[in-house]
């Protein structure tokens, strides 16, 4: 099995609350701020048993298609929400992937073409 045959994303999804989303403002110096949401418009549940562990944001470079780390927040459960911000320059990225991983249900993806 490859990594790829595991992810989750929109079309499994269902009940809205893995998928993450990725939403991008300006900010200042040239860059931006990019927040990623787990469970925006279900929140995911913050328990012991069942709970948000990560959240992975990685950029695509327009100019040869490298996929680069851009960010990782851990949480731990019932004290975080999975929500995270990162203040990183887009200049370059022709695309933005968030993965996430929901200790029951896996890893869930999802991406914005900037």
């Amino acid at each position: 099995m490859k990594y790829g045959e595991v992810l989750k994303g929109r079309d499994v999804e269902g009940k809205e609350k893995h998928v993450p989303i990725i939403e991008v403002e300006n900010a200042d110096n040239g860059k931006n701020i990019v927040k990623v949401t787990v469970g925006k418009e279900v929140p995911h549940p913050n328990t012991v048993e069942h709970h948000i562990c990560w959240i992975q944001l990685y950029g695509v470079k327009k100019d040869n298609n490298q996929v680069v780390e851009l960010g990782r927040t851990d949480f731990g459960p019932t004290f975080t929400d999975p929500i995270t911000t990162f203040k990183i320059s887009l200049d370059g990225i022709k695309t933005l992937i968030a993965l996430e991983y929901c200790n029951i249900h896996g890893v869930w993806e999802d991406s914005l073409n900037i």
